[in-house]
């Protein structure tokens, strides 16, 4: 079966980015043991990245690069905020490199980079991690099966054999 529109995919990746010099710096991997298991064509995954798996079948490797622009999206310059630190007083406060995890007025949850510590703020960079960055994916397909009902009405795969729970 190949992959398609309303099919559960099961494959393996290495994702790399690119550094300043120019050389591949190994970000994440999904093995065998731990798979990424997803519903084709609901929006989950990055859109350019399922137009390159369409059509595969199993056992077939791919390999290829996105674009910034076509994954996270360029680093807006916008994004960035003072937070007050008053924000934190129930918790520790979080130095420059952590990345925190932050709500919106409409409930929608999100993470920011510290990027500096002010006497009375703190500096985030709410763009994605990944933001800017071309993103080089590499893996093979393990399995693609269509997908149950269960699975089309609530929007995601249950498990690459579909009985997963949530």
């Amino acid at each position: 079966m190949s992959i398609k529109p309303n099919t559960v995919v099961s494959l393996t990746y290495e994702l790399h980015t690119t550094n300043e010099e120019g050389q591949q710096v190994f970000v994440e991997k999904a093995d065998e043991q731990n798979a990424l298991v997803f519903l084709y064509g609901t929006g989950m995954m990055l859109p350019k990245f399922e137009e390159h798996l369409l059509g595969l079948n199993v056992g077939d490797a791919y390999s290829f690069e996105l674009s910034a622009e076509d994954g996270y999206g360029e680093i807006d310059p916008g994004a960035y905020a003072d937070l007050p630190k008053d924000m934190f007083k129930e918790v520790e406060l979080p130095n420059v490199g952590d990345v925190i995890p932050l709500q919106d007025n409409q409930g929608n949850h999100f993470r920011a980079g510290v990027t500096a510590i002010h006497e009375d703020t703190i500096a985030v960079d709410l763009n994605h991690p990944m933001a800017g960055k071309n993103l080089i994916f590499a893996g093979e397909i393990l399995s693609v099966r269509e997908a149950t009902e269960e699975e089309l009405s609530h929007g995601h795969a249950h498990g690459a054999d579909g009985h997963e729970g949530h």
